[in-house]
């Protein structure tokens, strides 16, 4: 087995967080929030954006975590770090949203929007890796 280095998990994590600053953001801020049925004012109250952004940074560490963990037990070639981590996003983790947001009678577009953001940081993650491998 290979080593796990702390450097390229921290920057993996950190690109999937500043690919949602931007998806949900300037990319899709608006859309997503009418999707998701927020107001203004639903989005001011609740739990403080800071803790949202500090676990959803820790959450996204776990995910960086354990691909670094199948990166380095299988000596993934960079063009299998690719694959692995675009496909953990579209075939395991946007499915697993989807099922999800089928039983909760979340609007298509809502799944669209979230789908795509993890399939397009799963894949700045994996840019990460490749430059570390």
């Amino acid at each position: 087995m290979g080593q796990i280095s702390i450097v390229p998990i921290v920057l993996a994590a950190l690109a999937f967080f500043v690919v949602g600053a931007l998806w949900y953001g300037v990319l899709f801020g608006k859309v997503w929030q009418r999707a998701a049925g927020l107001s203004e004012e639903a989005l001011r109250g609740g739990k403080p954006m800071w803790l949202i952004f500090l676990l959803a940074f820790l959450f996204e560490m776990l995910i960086a975590q354990v691909l670094a963990h199948q990166f380095a037990m299988t000596g993934a070639s960079d063009r299998a770090i690719w694959m692995i981590s675009i496909g953990f996003g579209a075939f395991v983790m946007s499915p697993a949203i989807g099922i999800n947001y089928l039983f909760q009678r979340k609007p298509g577009l809502l799944f669209l929007i979230d789908a795509g953001h993890f399939v397009v940081g799963m894949a700045a993650m994996g840019a990460v890796f490749v430059a570390f491998n």
